[in-house]
């Protein structure tokens, strides 16, 4: 999926707009219950724009994909063994979450597996995830290494990045049919934006550090090892010749996610280890 939002560049505005986008940008609340990351987060753009108006427009989007995959015959079967696997995961990873979001326990969660070659993944507003089966069988995935993954498209969700995005598009007034139909509710106008939908956002550096360190927690907390985002990495690296997939945005780079797990293994092996524990018990 290709996004259309990355190439644009900032619009000169009145000073009185600057100082407002500095001031909103200073806002950050950590997400913490005395264990797990730490992450920073940016709240106050979110303010800008309502979840349930993106919840909504990415609810929309998510159904007509699905319904065009079921027509194409590339949306997998409820009984089949590869969707099984991602959901039994999912559901794993899903009482965690919401310690980063206290909303998301309202929310209408969606697994899905799609017949593609694609090396893809994603999880939109509100909790609508999407696994390719490129990105399983071409990786070799383990369900630790799945976990991680699901993790970290969680954390976009739940960290709110889409709509945070969406906020500070609005604020610098690069329209598009797809802000619009975001903030106005024009619904069909998003649907029918081809390469600028929510599943093919272009995340910034810093959100998507955060969705890894959001990510690796939910998978410890799952009952999956943290370790295994080092591995992903490695071969994600080997797969794509040194650069990240388009699932994933083109920076950070491989050798800088995996220090970012390395350094914050500590925080979650402990919580990956009670996991475990409870399991075999």
């Amino acid at each position: 999926m290709r996004n259309n939002w990355g190439g644009f560049m900032p619009v000169r505005r009145s000073v009185g707009l600057a100082a407002a986008v500095l001031v909103l940008s200073a806002g950050f609340a950590v997400a913490q219950d005395g264990e797990g990351v730490k992450v920073p987060r940016k709240s106050m753009f979110n303010k800008l724009v309502s979840a349930e108006s993106v919840e909504k427009s990415a609810a929309l989007q998510y159904n007509q994909m699905t319904r065009q995959a079921f027509q194409q015959r590339k949306l997998l079967d409820k009984d089949d063994p590869r969707k099984l696997r991602v959901r039994r995961i999912a559901k794993d990873l899903l009482p965690h979450t919401k310690k980063f979001n206290e909303r998301s326990d309202t929310w209408d969660w969606e697994v899905n597996v799609f017949e593609s070659p694609t090396i893809n993944a994603f999880c939109m507003p509100g909790g609508k995830i999407a696994f390719y089966t490129g990105i399983i069988e071409k990786l070799q995935l383990t369900d630790d290494e799945i976990a991680v993954i699901m993790g970290h498209e969680m954390g976009h969700a739940l960290w709110e990045h889409a709509r945070e995005r969406t906020a500070k598009v609005n604020i610098t007034n690069i329209g598009s049919r797809v802000i619009g139909g975001l903030l106005f509710g024009q619904a069909g106008e998003l649907v029918g934006a081809a390469g600028s939908s929510l599943a093919a956002l272009k995340f910034s550096r810093n959100d998507e550090t955060e969705a890894d360190l959001i990510g690796m927690e939910l998978a410890a907390r799952g009952g999956y090892d943290p370790r295994a985002g080092i591995t992903l990495w490695q071969k994600m690296s080997k797969a794509a010749g040194g650069a990240p997939p388009q699932w994933m945005s083109t920076h950070p780079s491989g050798k800088t996610r995996i220090k970012t797990f390395e350094d914050n293994l500590k925080d979650v092996m402990p919580l990956y280890e009670r996991a475990k524990a409870a399991k075999r018990g």
